[in-house]
């Protein structure tokens, strides 16, 4: 996988947290409403994300009629959101809340409808409060020809971010359903 073009600052690689998901292990939907992992929300992408050794995971997202942009074809903005979503589950293994600074995707080929992504993704490195990620989808499985690659810079938020910036009858919602507490625990780092 190729690091992000966008400028870094000199970074290491941050070490995996010891409570992270370990490697094969399917790695939780953060809320049940999300549209990327989310497995109530009724046209999600429904995205499958595992936890791989190091700081790699994998995903799996198959196009549906709902994801078209032209005829039979995923849209750009579905793929980048699938993109976003399979990155943003390497902060389960870093073991910090973070959010999406920047994200640039490159398309390779079409994605018509049908066809299932692996997406592969790791952490490059960490400086301060930012994590430089990238990916790379395949069509089919890990052999098969690249869609689509991207490359994201990561910023590390404390953890009361998302309720105190979210909309406040979801973020109740949210927590009437453990939504909130479950992501909230998975990215504890000193319990």
């Amino acid at each position: 996988m190729n690091g992000p073009r966008h400028a870094r600052e000199p970074a290491t690689l941050p070490p995996r947290h010891p409570d992270a998901p370990a490697p094969g292990e399917r790695i939780a939907s953060h809320y049940s409403l999300c549209v990327g992992c989310g497995p109530a929300h009724p046209t999600g992408l429904h995205v499958v994300v595992t936890a791989g050794s190091g700081l790699t995971v994998s995903g799996r997202f198959t196009v549906t009629e709902d994801h078209q942009g032209a005829p039979g074809l995923a849209h750009g903005g579905i793929l980048s959101l699938a993109f976003d979503e399979v990155l943003g589950s390497l902060i389960w293994l870093v073991g910090r809340p973070a959010v999406t600074g920047h994200l640039e995707t490159d398309f390779r080929r079409p994605v018509p409808v049908g066809t299932t992504l692996d997406i592969r993704a790791q952490v490059d490195g960490a400086a301060g409060r930012k994590l430089w990620m990238s990916a790379t989808g395949r069509e089919g499985d890990e052999h098969g020809p690249v869609s689509v690659t991207a490359a994201a810079v990561f910023v590390i938020v404390d953890g009361a971010h998302f309720t105190e910036h979210g909309r406040p009858e979801d973020v109740a919602a949210a927590r009437e359903h453990d939504d909130v507490r479950q992501a909230a625990r998975a990215v504890e780092v000193n319990p």
